[in-house]
């Protein structure tokens, strides 16, 4: 007990709406449904969690968190009622406090907390997707709060082996890990098939977007987490690791993909943790990228070059020339939001130099197979269609590498090809030619039925303000009516910026 008020929980208690009391006999209710019949709260109790910072004993804190996500509509943590998990080094700190507030999850995890974090967190996603719940609602965190927080941890390298416990002992894994998914130690055949399971669950989202599939990744996520609740050896282990990354910032891209923001950032931070853990530090690189991408789409491109930072310098030597070059491009892409033109082309210089020098004989990572010559040109599209909303000429360099990128998309990278018509067409529209905008406009418009992505719908309401100077012109005229009509009502979810895509 701290003495102090709980001011998180307390947070949470008043957009639930409950009484103490009535929280009381929810915790009761809810434990003996989980097979605590034993417990019993009473409101004196509930008060001393919230005004003296008391912290209860398990089963409470994942009773509590249970009870808040369901209430409140999105994933609500042990972390984030306020509470510190068993076997956490040290107290919990006073909340409210300006560190709390910079780092509110604790980062970084140790191993065993993360398969732990990982393994509740996708258990509780998996709750609001079956009760139709929309998981939103929860604060992002700063770009600069995260890449404080995980700077020293990155940068260091990974101990796996001599982190973890005897490898014929099962990991520490906090009791939640078990009660979402019966865990078993597994072999290489397993592994395989979960790695080859990432590679559809990737090419479907490439092609038609991350709300179909989505509930299918963090399923397959969670019973990854409860995977690494058991010590394999070396090599499998870190497979599985690896795993539980690539899957992570599946999740978190899809997630990004339907507008769940705060959702997304988590698996991006718990991808880069699972990265690390398994000694891949460009994959926990990457993963940030992600993170920092989405921070673009938000409005906050100040905050992706910080998170831009941390994700090149940490990680390490190992970076292939393509990573490197795929990273420069997410850089440049903040650079031309904040109007930054100069910067934006030295950087963008750079990426094409690095992407032609990889000349590598082994294949590129799994996760990096998506970024290619085609992805290269949509990306400088992308930059330099953002910058022409500061420098108008620019608009001209982006049509040329639109083009460049459909000529070499190849079949299955429907979202891709939607993303580089938009960019086509509200670069056309700067450069005042209605005519092939028109064209382009209509390309994408015609395509984005078949995918599950909002974020294709916020690119398209942009280009859809580019279009207001051509109103009286009649075939824009009829675009615009055709676009109101298609376009579907836009959520309070998130306000993306003036060049949101990713």
């Amino acid at each position: 007990m701290t003495g102090e008020p709980n001011t998180r929980l307390a947070d949470l208690f008043g957009l639930a709406g409950w009484s103490k009391g009535e929280l009381a006999r929810l915790v009761n209710r809810q434990a003996a449904v989980m097979g605590h019949q034993q417990l019993a709260t009473d409101t004196s109790r509930v008060r001393r969690w919230i005004d003296m910072g008391e912290s209860p004993r398990d089963p409470v804190p994942k009773v509590l968190a249970a009870l808040f996500t369901e209430r409140l509509g999105r994933v609500v943590t042990i972390e984030d009622l306020g509470f510190v998990r068993p076997g956490r080094a040290g107290k919990r700190q006073a909340t409210g406090n300006a560190e709390e507030t910079a780092n509110p999850d604790g980062l970084p995890w140790a191993p065993e907390r993360t398969a732990a974090v990982l393994t509740e967190f996708t258990g509780m996603d998996l709750m609001l997707n079956r009760r139709g719940l929309v998981g939103a609602g929860a604060a992002l965190a700063a770009g600069s709060a995260l890449s404080s927080a995980m700077h020293d941890w990155l940068h260091t390298d990974p101990a796996l082996a001599s982190d973890a416990p005897d490898s014929g002992r099962p990991l520490q894994a906090e009791p939640a890990a078990f009660d979402r998914y019966e865990a078993a130690p597994i072999g290489s055949q397993e592994i395989e098939a979960l790695e080859h399971s990432v590679e559809i669950f990737r090419a479907w989202d490439a092609s038609r977007g991350g709300g179909l599939q989505r509930k299918a990744v963090v399923g397959q996520l969670n019973e990854v987490g409860g995977m690494l609740s058991y010590r394999h050896p070396d090599t499998l282990q870190r497979r599985l690791w690896g795993v539980a990354a690539n899957l992570a910032v599946l999740a978190g891209w899809m997630s990004h993909d339907v507008g769940l923001e705060p959702t997304a950032q988590k698996y991006f931070v718990i991808a880069a943790h699972a990265a690390r853990e398994g000694g891949d530090r460009p994959r926990a690189g990457e993963a940030l990228s992600r993170a920092a991408r989405q921070m673009v789409h938000l409005g906050r491109p100040d905050e992706a070059l910080d998170l831009m930072k941390l994700a090149q310098t940490g990680s390490g030597d190992r970076n292939l020339p393509r990573t490197r070059a795929m990273l420069h491009t997410i850089e440049a892409w903040a650079q031309a939001s904040l109007g930054h033109g100069q910067a934006m082309r030295r950087t963008l210089g750079e990426a094409e130099e690095l992407f032609v020098s990889d000349r590598s004989d082994g294949p590129a990572p799994s996760w990096m197979q998506m970024f290619d010559e085609a992805d290269l040109h949509g990306m400088q599209a992308l930059a330099y269609r953002t910058l022409a909303d500061h420098e108008p000429s620019a608009a001209i360099t982006a049509q040329r590498h639109a083009r460049r990128a459909l000529e070499l998309r190849i079949n299955g990278r429907q979202r891709s090809k939607i993303f580089d018509y938009i960019s086509l067409a509200s670069a056309c529209f700067i450069a005042d030619d209605p005519e092939q905008a028109d064209r382009y406009a209509r390309l994408a418009l015609v395509s984005m039925g078949e995918t599950s992505s909002h974020r294709t719908w916020d690119r398209l309401r942009e280009m859809y303000r580019l279009t207001g100077q051509y109103a009286r012109h009649g075939s824009i005229q009829q675009l615009r009516e055709e676009i109101q009509l298609a376009m579907p009502k836009q959520k309070t979810r998130h306000n993306p910026s003036r060049n949101a895509q990713a």
